[in-house]
């Protein structure tokens, strides 16, 4: 029992720097991709310290949750490559003790940072996100910090463009400037030209002033204008002016709300969201319902209505009826035929008539659209706080995932560091975001639910870390490259070659006249097979998969030969062991069936695709094995001579 608690403490000492030294990594990065989006914003504002601490100890309460599932995958990677590099875990196994056991007080630990992820995202992220985005529209509406570039116009203060060909960086003068003033309207902007300026800020910092020298000013009076084909203008020449123009530079917050927005709200707030955007959603609907119905094209309904229990209320709709009856007598006139009524019109009429039903068609339209777009924009928000609720959990779960895939991962690699760790981190992260961030976009456009565009990601990835789990656990050889290399080497046929080269140390020559004998034997043995089986033809279709043989002769061949092979490699004649490497490796099995159990051939043969490319694969080793038998009669004779001689 004292063995696995220290067993424990051990796994949780390796364990915790690792995860604090990748949480901080992982949070940097993931800030540096938030604060690129935002740099814009940032950039040229003269924002004081304070402001951007603030900036990005909010931004980093929001990034919390995304940081911890990349921190854990690369600190479980690192930590159990480690182990495994340095021959603990093997040391740990053949102690009895399982991985799934090793990883027991590291997988509490997830659950309680699971927790502790969801929890920062239902109560600390909803708050920190809505001081950030007070800050960054306080940032936003801040004025930028003045410097007007050379050659390029500046349009830093607002109503204003400002061209300077030339400035002084060292008295601020500013040659050969173009001022286009649009505050009163781009219709009356004012033109000013200047040889020289200089610009500087008042001392309560809320205002420019601007001095010129030596220049013209265009303005348009199109105010007073009485014609719009006629506009005059003022034109002033002026050997100095001033302008005083507002510009405030102190950073103050604004005080704008943005609790309705989704990601500023708890699960809670976000459940009551729901129910209002519904209730919303019913009432706006039936209000635009009865506005269609009055609408342009609103047609009137004269089917009977419900009979008045009120005796006067009856009496009144009877004297209602009866007046109508009677209208509808003294105005009856015949049928009238629209198409008739038309062409009586002259152009001018038909086309004011054509004119009207368009413009009634098209406001009908336009109002239509509106409302299905007002309806469109309820609906995404609906989607939107559905996400936010179905987010906060799976990205929480994320912790317990990205665990059980990193840390059965990284005992079966058994590589620590910052290198192979590392890059399978980095491939499995961004192949969870390309999943979540395409099931996040399906669930806002509304293609597919947005519980089941959250929950893609860890549908996906969960298995994996069962399967990854399970694997490691059992010591499988799911990561041991030579077995699927030695996998498509049979597969396609490719054969290793024989490499026999001089032993240093020889305890047993070889009996040349026993080795004879048996070569002699596995020679005619060949013959006899290359005669009778017909390797050249084409193999049955039937046979081949539904009447499995095994191949006993071929098997009897391999195995004499491989020992003949084997004896000769103790000899001490180079040309002996020369000559060994030209005998081939027999493969027994792979010119009478495909798979070596019954059932998974009857399969392949019920498969007619898979059975032809089966088949015509059968036909290339039947004849690979038939030139094989070929090169070993003649390696063999060849053979058979040389121990022979050294026999005698």
């Amino acid at each position: 029992m004292g063995l696995i608690k220290k067993l424990d403490i051990y796994v949780l000492k390796n364990f915790i720097p690792m995860l604090l030294g990748t949480f901080v990594i992982s949070l940097f990065v993931v800030m540096m991709q938030f604060l690129w989006k935002y740099v814009d914003d940032l950039v040229g504002k003269g924002l004081e310290l304070t402001v951007l601490a603030k900036f990005f100890f909010y931004a980093s309460e929001t990034l919390i949750s995304l940081a911890l599932p990349i921190a854990i995958l690369l600190a479980s990677l690192i930590s159990f490559g480690n182990m495994g590099e340095r021959l603990e875990l093997l040391a740990i196994k053949a102690a009895g003790i399982s991985l799934v056991r090793t990883m027991r007080p590291l997988a509490i630990l997830m659950v309680i940072l699971t927790v502790w992820s969801y929890h920062v995202q239902n109560v600390v992220a909803p708050n920190a996100q809505k001081q950030l985005m007070s800050l960054l529209f306080s940032i936003r509406q801040k004025s930028p910090e003045l410097d007007i570039p050379e050659g390029v116009f500046y349009d830093g203060v607002q109503g204003m463009n400002l061209y300077v060909n030339h400035k002084n960086k060292e008295t601020g003068m500013l040659y050969n400037c173009i001022i286009y003033n649009m505050r009163d309207g781009v219709n009356n902007a004012h033109i000013i030209l200047a040889d020289s300026g200089r610009l500087e800020t008042s001392a309560d910092k809320q205002h420019l002033i601007l001095h010129l020298f030596n220049g013209e000013q265009f303005e348009n009076l199109r105010n007073n204008a009485l014609q719009t084909n006629n506009v005059p203008y003022r034109r002033e020449t002026f050997v100095e002016k001033h302008f005083i123009i507002d510009f405030d530079q102190n950073f103050e917050m604004s005080d704008a709300d943005f609790s309705n927005s989704a990601r500023t709200k708890s699960i809670d707030k976000l459940e009551e969201g729901i129910d209002s955007i519904n209730q919303l959603i019913d009432s706006t609907s039936h209000a635009y319902a009865n506005d269609m119905q009055r609408g342009t094209l609103y047609v009137p309904d004269y089917s009977p209505r419900p009979s008045v229990q009120n005796q006067e209320h009856q009496r009144q709709a009877e004297l209602a009826e009866q007046r109508k009856a009677e209208r509808k007598e003294e105005t009856a006139v015949e049928a009238v035929n629209i198409d008739t009524l038309f062409s009586h019109l002259t152009n001018m009429q038909r086309m004011n008539v054509v004119q009207r039903a368009l413009q009634k068609v098209n406001l009908a339209n336009l109002d239509m659209e509106f409302k299905v777009e007002m309806m469109y924009q309820f609906g995404r928000e609906q989607r939107m706080h559905k996400i936010q609720i179905w987010q906060k959990i799976t990205l929480a779960l994320a912790c317990l995932v990205f665990f059980f895939i990193g840390a059965p991962l990284g005992a079966i690699i058994r590589k620590g560091g910052l290198g192979m760790p590392v890059v399978v981190a980095v491939i499995i992260f961004i192949f969870y975001y390309i999943i979540n961030t395409l099931g996040y976009n399906l669930a806002y456009a509304g293609t597919i639910p947005p519980v089941v565009g959250m929950w893609v990601s860890t549908v996906v990835l969960a298995p994996i870390g069962a399967f990854l789990t399970v694997k490691s656990n059992n010591d499988s050889v799911v990561f041991n490259m030579d077995a699927y290399r030695n996998f498509f080497r049979k597969l396609w046929g490719i054969r290793t070659k024989r490499h026999i080269v001089r032993k240093e140390v020889i305890i047993n020559d070889p009996n040349y006249g026993e080795v004879a004998t048996m070569l002699e034997q596995v020679v005619a043995d060949c013959k006899e097979y290359r005669r009778t089986k017909h390797l050249g033809r084409f193999p049955n279709y039937v046979h081949v998969f539904f009447r499995q043989e095994r191949d006993e002769d071929i098997q009897n061949i391999s195995n004499r030969l491989e020992y003949c092979v084997d004896a000769l490699s103790n000899s001490k004649d180079r040309l002996v062991l020369r000559d060994l490497n030209a005998f081939p490796v027999l493969d027994t099995y792979s010119h009478t069936a495909p798979f070596q159990r019954k059932n998974w051939n009857i399969a392949a043969g019920v498969l007619f695709p898979v059975g032809i490319f089966l088949v015509f694969r059968m036909a290339r080793f039947r004849r690979r094995l038939s030139k094989d038998l070929k090169q070993i009669i003649k390696a063999g004779e060849n053979m058979v001579e040389q121990c022979r001689k050294l026999a005698n």
